[in-house]
């Protein structure tokens, strides 16, 4: 079978198990990672072209990877660091030594046990980073912490990959260890200034073009990736790194969205391809010990993450939401054993049984993560042991904004003008590059994003936001802004402007709260309406009932456009 074909067999195959787990209301991740199984060698043998399917996956991977560190700006980095470290380190010390108890009882010898025990502590960054971006949660506290002391435990497994088999030779020294911890210090140094000091500027160029900032983020996120790589250090940390120097720029949400469909499709191949490499030989010989260390991965890194955050005075919700993410392994892991494996320490029986933990804590850790929330009602009356006294927890900033107005143009002018001088806590999400720059020098928070992507839309956070204002002048555009914002969050006031009496009452047909008409309006007496107002459903309701009145009396009698001709077909 030609490679063409063979891919679209693989995708065909993905859609059709994707569409089975929706029907079963499972979560698709465990479809793909099944698709990999039926079409790898231990059912029908069709991936025959695995080179091209890892480098799908390596791009999956990256793009990922880089979307995500998007979304930490360093100073969370820094705000979180310490509970990155002492958890991430907390819980490979920890799970490690359960582990080797649990490996001796189970009759290993010293080293498999330790090569087990060490396996078992690490978790994945790629399934949980896609679980909780498919919640859209990468705001929210757990996950913070979460990636962050994932990023420290793939640093600990990378150099375990590199530091085995350098001391498993007669040629290993600490002074290539000490090289490699240099080159990665020099290589994030490398990039956050290549960020700080180009990027940063060329950005406003770039942000010109929709198509031109969409190469440059690919080429950007896959190529600090390939670069790292290129030195030794894992494709991951430098896609993660790479979108990380990227974080503090406006132009993270626009890159983040322009890029998620690109990265759905490769993450698919991902996991078709992580499917398709799992071993399962002697599955019966190896299924009870698998069942056993499944238990501690699936329960006892969770408790052992618990007792950690609860000892830095993190809440048990937070503490519970982050310890249900570390109930897998990772691929780390798999390829962590395959390494004892060459290196003739293991037999490939290990290999197997790490495997089958592998598959059974993807599987059940994907329903711990999907129904945290669930879960944690279920189980909060026995939490209370994991919550100090007088617990408090630091926040990232996550919505926080009353108001979001999109639009700096000439009416989105007289409503910032107003909110600066009534001192209203405010976002301005503007797609001019320019604006935004001259919006963020004047110190005023500031997004750059285009309205008209959905993706973009759904990234923005309407959860703790009262008004949305939208002065853009495109009634499609317009509603899709209602329609999200309202699927988010009901109780929140939309005002929409629009030039045309009917755009205005097809507006109120969908259930836009007011629409500035700046004809018959003065955009300056709307920011008025605005600070009288403010989020009072009520007196909009009020308002909205006499301007409907009024634009179907001025329809009857054939006034449909309120502003001259020649401004017709704005």
């Amino acid at each position: 079978m030609e490679l063409f074909a063979e891919i679209s067999v693989l995708f065909v195959i993905a859609t059709a198990i994707a569409v089975l787990m929706r029907l079963l209301h499972q979560p698709l991740i465990i479809g793909h990672i099944l698709t990999g199984l039926i079409v790898g060698p231990f059912f029908f043998n069709l991936v025959h072209s695995t080179e091209t399917l890892a480098l799908m996956s390596q791009i999956g991977v990256a793009i990922l990877l880089f979307t995500v560190g998007l979304h930490l700006s360093p100073s969370v980095l820094k705000q979180f660091g310490r509970v990155s470290l002492v958890t991430g380190i907390g819980q490979v010390v920890v799970t490690s030594f359960a582990g080797y108890l649990v490996c001796v009882w189970l009759g290993f010898g010293l080293v498999p046990a330790v090569y087990i025990a060490v396996a078992l502590a690490f978790s994945s960054t790629i399934i949980i980073t896609k679980l909780i971006s498919d919640k859209g949660e990468l705001d929210v506290l757990y996950a913070k912490i979460a990636i962050g002391f994932l990023l420290v435990q793939d640093l600990i497994v990378i150099l375990l990959l590199l530091g085995i088999p350098l001391f498993a030779t007669e040629h290993a020294s600490w002074l290539s260890a000490g090289q490699f911890l240099l080159t990665a210090a020099v290589l994030v140094g490398f990039v956050a200034l290549t960020a700080r000091i180009f990027v940063s500027k060329a950005l406003s160029f770039l942000a010109q073009s929709q198509e031109l900032l969409f190469l440059f983020s690919i080429a950007w996120g896959i190529g600090v990736a390939a670069l790292f790589n290129q030195f030794g250090l894992s494709l991951e940390s430098g896609a993660l790194i790479s979108g990380v120097a990227l974080a503090s720029l406006p132009t993270r949400r626009e890159i983040s969205a322009r890029l998620s469909p690109l990265r759905d499709f490769f993450i698919v191949a991902f996991f078709i391809f992580l499917g398709s490499q799992l071993q399962l030989e002697d599955i019966t010989a190896v299924l009870p010990m698998a069942l056993m260390l499944s238990i501690l991965v699936l329960i006892g890194n969770p408790l052992i993450l618990m007792a950690l955050m609860g000892y830095l005075g993190y809440r048990k919700k937070t503490s519970f939401q982050t310890g249900l993410v570390t109930a897998q392994i990772s691929e780390f892991s798999l390829i962590f054993i395959a390494l004892g494996v060459s290196l003739g320490h293991l037999d490939s029986q290990v290999l197997s049984l790490v495997t089958l933990v592998g598959l059974i804590t993807i599987f059940g850790s994907t329903y711990f993560i999907l129904h945290s929330d669930a879960l944690y009602r279920l189980f909060a009356p026995l939490l209370g042991i994991f919550e100090r006294r007088g617990a408090h927890e630091p926040r990232p900033r996550r919505g926080g904004y009353e108001i979001i107005l999109f639009g700096s143009n000439r009416i989105g002018y007289d409503f910032i003008e107003t909110l600066v001088r009534f001192d209203t806590q405010f976002l301005v999400i503007d797609h001019n590059p320019e604006a935004v720059a001259r919006l963020q020098h004047a110190g005023i928070a500031t997004e750059y994003g285009d309205a008209s992507d959905l993706a973009f839309l759904e990234s923005l956070d309407f959860s703790k936001t009262e008004l949305v204002i939208s002065t853009i002048p495109d009634a499609e555009v317009n509603a899709l802004i209602h329609a999200t914002v309202k699927n988010q969050n009901p109780e929140a006031v939309v005002l929409v402007v629009a030039h045309r009496v009917k755009d205005a009452l097809a507006h109120y047909d969908e259930g836009v709260d007011y629409v500035i008409l700046p004809h018959f309006l003065g955009s300056k007496h709307a920011a008025e309406i605005v600070v009288r107002f403010k989020a009072d459903r009520a007196k909009y309701k009020s308002l909205r009932e006499e301007h409907i009145d009024h634009l179907q009396l001025r329809l009857k009698i054939g006034h449909e456009h309120p502003y001259p001709e020649s401004l017709r077909g704005m």
